[in-house]
């Protein structure tokens, strides 16, 4: 088992998700880790001790100064002992604690000192999530390496529909997995695409698609926590990068033929997972075009098609491709893997609910030249890019 034997620390702040923490350090444990729980004072007003050493089978720590251990220091001995720290729920006092190098508790003086991986699961009312100096401290603390599990959104304890949901036990369970999983991609360097294209009409107008990003975003992360040096070339989204990920910004669909091309010999993977537009205006106006009172016709022309380029390329890198389709998923996208002298090809069915563009959560099939390779039920993104990055991994084995 991935965390036979990794010795967690799980930190529990005070906020009402910290019911969920339960049920994800029995997960824990149940997998094999041996875990230590850290309660804010908050927290004990939330949930007791008592649940949570029941479920870790140890300890609970909530009081600096309450040392059972006269030969040791108990928050450094947790710090240096901890594969990974997971705060969930993370409160917004906590990221501001964090942020600026407080430690007046058994929590942030533990955070402070440690040098191992730190994942926070922040929670908080929607409107304190998007609060300019809280948005400042989530800033600071992902520049200092610290990794997050995005809240969500939906309905919140105080009866707020807002982002500010903390993820579910699940999710978090699969981020930290993420951590201890083997390094298939130590050595290699990966270019990604993500996001979608946009083609000018003039100086206010733009064609363009659906696509959020959000599918590449999370593969760029996942094979940089894989220990693939990562590119990621992408379209407009308003995502954040991924930590240790290089990211080149472009717009329209020449300019990431022109980035691709540029890198695409130093790189061993490429994963085009942006929506890049088919077609582009053929004139572009340099003023705004004005209202009319009949029809405006725009003409178009196609554009170059990045995959067919990457797939003639004489030291073509291992190619995973995707195809966004309506119908007959499975034809089309064997068709292209095909033309386009694809490894693999993601076949995703954009017309299923709540699953593809726009949306955290994805539906697919993957094929080789072979025919069906995996086929995955409707999931987080997240977990997705982790399998997809496991299932190129051990390709390049």
């Amino acid at each position: 088992m991935k965390m036979q034997g990794k010795k967690i620390v799980v930190g529990v702040t005070g906020g009402i998700a910290a019911f969920k923490s339960a049920s994800l350090v029995s997960k824990l444990a149940q997998a094999g880790a041996e875990v230590r729980v850290i309660m804010s004072r908050g927290a004990t007003q939330f949930v007791t001790p008592l649940t949570f050493q029941a479920l870790s089978h140890h300890e609970v720590f909530t009081d600096i100064f309450e040392e059972r251990n006269p030969d040791g220091v108990a928050h450094i001995d947790l710090a240096d002992e901890a594969d990974l720290i997971v705060v969930a729920p993370a409160t917004a006092h906590l990221l501001a604690k964090i942020a600026n190098g407080m430690a007046d508790d058994m929590l942030s003086a533990t955070l402070l000192a440690t040098r191992a991986p730190i994942l926070l699961a922040p929670a908080m009312n929607g409107k304190m999530y998007t609060h300019p100096a809280v948005e400042e401290n989530r800033k600071k603390v992902l520049s200092m390496g610290v990794h997050l599990v995005e809240p969500e959104e939906g309905q919140l304890a105080c009866g707020y529909v807002g982002k500010g949901r903390m993820a579910e036990p699940e999710e978090i369970f699969a981020r930290v997995e993420s951590f201890f999983q083997r390094p298939l991609l130590q050595g290699k360097r990966v270019l990604i695409t993500a996001g979608p294209t946009r083609e000018p009409v003039d100086p206010v107008r733009y064609f363009t698609n659906y696509s959020s990003g959000k599918m590449g975003y999370a593969l760029a992360q996942a094979a940089r926590q894989a220990g693939a040096e990562v590119l990621l070339v992408s379209g407009p989204t308003s995502l954040t990068t991924p930590d240790g990920v290089l990211r080149i910004d472009v717009g329209s669909a020449a300019e990431m033929k022109e980035a691709v091309l540029r890198e695409i010999p130093q790189v061993d993977i490429v994963i085009k997972a942006a929506a890049v537009a088919d077609y582009r205006p053929i004139e572009v106006h340099d003023h705004k075009l004005k209202k009319k009172s009949d029809e405006l016709i725009i003409r178009m022309e196609r554009t170059e098609d990045i995959a067919q380029l990457i797939g003639e390329q004489k030291k073509k890198p291992f190619f995973v491709g995707f195809a966004a389709e309506t119908d007959d998923v499975a034809h089309y996208a064997l068709g292209k893997l095909e033309r386009k002298n694809m490894d693999l090809i993601v076949a995703n069915p954009v017309n299923v609910p709540d699953s593809g563009f726009e949306s955290d959560y994805n539906t697919v099939t993957i094929y080789d030249r072979g025919g069906e390779v995996a086929a995955f039920p409707k999931m987080e993104k997240e977990r997705l890019a982790h399998s997809l990055i496991e299932l190129i991994g051990e390709r390049l084995l």
